[in-house]
């Protein structure tokens, strides 16, 4: 195998909102209705609204987590990063466990209603067991796997669509509820209501395990809240709706009958009263688009917990490797292993019930995570997306997690108790000896007086590197108006750092010596160099509007001596070529960091030093550090596409909304052009704007 260190990312907003439904609607809708009805009777129906407020906080707080640190491993790697390794090993191996034995129980379910489809329905008779038609099934979706996670996406689409279709005509039968069978709504009473949506709750907390895969998310900002936020409303309206069908077309008097086919396979009792065998047909076909959809995102999910674990040194380096498709065979083929060996070993369906209580105490985390984070103020911590109401979100999240463990009786207890132990002897056993690595908690200990982790800041830097910028950063439009240096052979850092200060004179609320001060005191966030040859000195002041930039080239090389602020290395003195002066609003840590990671990011390319050095005039330079599908350059000829711009102010242009032109050469000149500036043949333009905009134009002068 190849050993790659990324996961490619293949999963649109459809992937995850596909990913998050899909393990959401399974068991909980077509299994479970007649056991809840039995004990709250009609009331069940709000028992399902009721299950899904508990569950809010858990999904805002793992959206925040995942747009900040949108990592393979999920739950682990957020528990680990903010909780530390001892926690995050615990919450790891309990989490990939309960999600192998969710996807074991989806799969003993998936052969139950094959059997019912065929052999009830005289389709054709299967002479083969649930458990071994459910190995066979495993190991289907497994090779289905090994064929990368956009091949799993793709198919976990089509299993939803076919769900959601059929479910969707399924709900129409709300035309056919007898409102007499709604009587006596409450006469459960309070605590059979809360008791009963307390065990319904398991029902919604897959929505939450495409955070595992969140490294494999495109945009992960924009797609994960969406997708998850869209996948939770979609479980809510359809348990809602599906339950008031089943209820009032079957009564909850013939549901919560032990022996009869509504209390055992509810939706298709329903879809035989209302369309007869054909709607039974359907709703089978339902419930195994439903598993098997499970099962899809139970293995794509799952799998990437050992490679996330082996990543950090808590288990063996296999596990870390990926094959030249960038996946993780062996996190695959050992998630797989287990989910076989569960099936036909073990009683699956129980002891996936005694696994939600510890799903419980992880979202209980989870919600601590968020604070830990956002109460540790390390600056890089930067989530696309915040929880609204913190702190109380978590708060009320953390509460409403520990009620339910405490109500759901001994056994699951015990079971959670043994995950614990287990993990934290793995840890004690293995893991403490290779792990080098504290939490966010550190840094809240620092407030008090205690000590920090600086490793996690670096890591949490290379993260925002790899997001890059967001649409609102003026990255573009700090680059077109920054101010260029020219270094000459023998001049110093602290020369060309005086020359940046008094530039930036009269463009930020500071002194030059204020600046310069800022830039070489020992205790300064730092002249960074973030890769061979460049240099990141960078500073945030109050009262700053924007952010300014200075751009510094030395052709001949200038020694400096800074350290890595977006790794964990420091690096001796060495000759650099490219010096960034980066100011930025002291209130918008943020953006600061964003913007010094896509500088970051532009540096590693191996095309920038080259383009760097041999850039003839301020203008070429800037355009080296511009992003590439964001401008292009014009130069305006008499007798080609773009003469029609030649005379005319920039103020008359009819062009696409978000571009302008940033930057004129003309002659030897280079400047930034006002609303009332002329083009004149002759001049070199440099426009900027969004990606559509630019192709737009492009298209139109090129």
């Amino acid at each position: 195998m190849k050993n790659q260190t990324k996961l490619k990312k293949e999963l649109g907003l459809y992937n995850v909102y596909a990913l998050a439904t899909g393990t959401t609607l399974s068991a909980g809708f077509f299994l479970l209705p007649g056991i809840a009805v039995k004990e709250a009777g009609p009331a069940v129906i709000l028992c399902y609204m009721l299950a899904a407020i508990p569950m809010v906080p858990a999904m805002f707080s793992m959206i925040e987590l995942a747009t900040a640190m949108p990592k393979a491993g999920g739950a682990y790697y957020f528990l680990d990063r903010s909780l530390g390794p001892l926690l995050g090993t615990i919450g790891g191996f309990g989490t990939w466990l309960a999600l192998v034995l969710k996807t074991s129980f989806a799969l003993i379910g998936m052969g139950a209603y094959v059997h019912l489809l065929t052999a009830e329905q005289h389709l054709f008779e299967l002479e083969i067991d649930d458990k071994w038609l459910a190995v066979i099934f495993a190991i289907a979706f497994c090779a289905l796997n090994m064929g990368g996670a956009k091949g799993a996406a793709k198919f976990q689409i089509i299993l939803v669509n076919g769900l959601l279709a059929i479910l969707v005509v399924f709900m129409t039968g709300v035309t056919k509820v007898d409102t007499a069978n709604l009587s006596g709504f409450f006469d459960a009473g309070a605590s059979s209501l809360l008791a009963t949506a307390g065990m319904v709750y398991i029902s919604y907390v897959g929505v939450t395990n495409v955070a595992s895969v969140a490294e494999e998310v495109k945009d992960p900002e924009r797609n994960l809240p969406l997708g998850v936020i869209l996948a939770l409303s979609t479980a809510v309206a359809i348990y809602g709706i599906g339950t008031l069908v089943m209820v009032g077309v079957l009564g909850a008097e013939e549901m919560s009958d032990i022996h009869s086919e509504a209390y055992k396979t509810p939706v298709a009792a329903a879809a035989r009263a209302i369309w007869g065998e054909i709607g039974v047909i359907a709703v089978s076909l339902a419930a195994i688009f439903a598993f098997s959809s499970v099962v899809n995102a139970g293995i794509l999910s799952a799998s990437r917990y050992p490679l996330a674990m082996s990543r950090d040194h808590l288990l063996p380096k296999t596990f870390s490797s990926l094959s030249k498709k960038g996946l993780p065979i062996a996190g695959i083929l050992i998630t797989v292993s287990l989910i076989i060996a569960l099936v036909l070993s073990l009683n699956v369906k129980e002891i996936a019930k005694l696994a939600s209580a510890f799903q419980l105490l992880m979202f209980a985390l989870l919600c601590l995570a968020v604070v830990i984070m956002r109460e540790s103020h390390i600056p890089s911590y930067d989530p696309g997306y915040k929880s609204p109401l913190y702190p109380w979100m978590q708060i009320t999240g953390m509460a409403t997690s520990l009620l339910l463990i405490a109500n759901m009786g001994l056994m699951p207890l015990l079971f959670s108790a043994g995950l614990i132990f287990a993990g934290a002897a793995w840890y004690r056993w293995y893991a403490r000896k290779h792990v080098v690595r504290y939490g966010a908690i550190f840094h809240v200990f620092e407030r008090l007086g205690r000590k920090r982790y600086e490793g996690l800041d670096a890591e949490l830097r290379g993260i925002m590197k790899e997001k890059g910028l967001r649409d609102e950063d003026p990255f573009d439009d700090i680059v077109a108006r920054a101010q260029v240096i020219d270094v000459q052979p023998g001049q110093n850092f602290d020369e060309v750092a005086r020359m940046a200060a008094k530039l930036l004179d009269d463009r930020v609320p500071a002194t030059p010596e204020h600046l310069l001060d800022g830039f070489l005191r020992d205790n300064r966030i730092g002249a960074t160099p973030v890769a061979d040859g460049a240099a990141l000195p960078h500073l945030r002041l109050p009262r700053l509007e924007h952010p300014e930039l200075v751009i510094a080239r030395a052709k001949s090389g200038m020694p400096i001596h800074v350290s890595d602020s977006f790794g964990d290395e420091t690096i001796p003195d060495q000759d650099v070529f490219a010096i960034f002066f980066l100011i930025s609003p002291e209130d918008n840590p943020g953006q600061h960091l964003r913007i010094l990671a896509q500088i970051a990011g532009r540096i590693d390319d191996e095309t920038f030093m080259p383009e760097w050095l041999a850039a003839e005039t301020d203008q070429q330079l800037k355009e080296t550090v511009l992003r590439e599908e964001r401008f292009f350059s014009l130069e305006l000829l008499p007798h080609g596409k773009s003469a029609e711009l030649i005379g005319r102010r920039l103020a008359t242009l009819d062009w696409p909304d978000r571009c302008l032109i940033a930057l004129v050469r003309r002659e030897d000149n280079t400047f930034v052009p006002t609303a009332n500036s002329t083009l004149q043949a002759g001049d070199r333009i440099t426009i900027i704007g969004d990606p559509k905009a630019i192709s737009e134009l492009y298209q139109r002068y090129h």
